[in-house]
């Protein structure tokens, strides 16, 4: 495959739009850590191979267990996850693939047991945030170096 627009290059004002929820989710109260579980998860359903390489290589950076790494497209199967991380990845599974049968409540509210109401807006503006960072690069055939 051969690299399309670069939209960093092509649109660069929304380009920066994006990078501004970047800087706007490093504000949030939710970890890093979780954050890419986010977006490891995400980009995983999207089949993202940029996104993937590049959140999988920061999440290690982090400290994520390479493990729980290999287990999260797994993750209702193993006992590597917490309750609190089970709810985000569920409620990160349900946006992704909101076509499917939207956010069911039963997955909101088992986040919103987890997490307060502005965490869970956070939470829900990290998954917007990495879809559309898929859907980037995927539409753009960004390729992992």
């Amino acid at each position: 495959m051969t690299q399309r627009t670069a939209v960093i290059k092509e649109i660069p004002a929304a380009y920066q739009a994006m990078i501004g929820l970047e800087k706007f989710l490093d504000t949030t109260s939710i970890s890093k850590q979780l954050k890419e579980l986010i977006k490891i998860r995400a980009s995983q359903i999207n089949g993202c191979a940029y996104c993937i390489d590049m959140h999988t290589k920061d999440a290690r950076a982090l400290g994520e267990t390479e493990q729980r790494i290999y287990a999260l497209s797994a993750w209702r199967d193993t006992p590597f996850f917490t309750p609190a991380e089970r709810a985000v990845l569920a409620l990160t599974e349900s946006v992704t693939v909101i076509t499917k049968e939207h956010v069911p409540d039963a997955v909101y509210d088992e986040a919103a047991r987890h997490f307060d109401s502005k965490q869970v807006g956070e939470i829900i503006m990290a998954i917007i945030t990495i879809n559309a960072w898929n859907r980037i690069a995927i539409s753009t055939n960004m390729m992992p170096e």
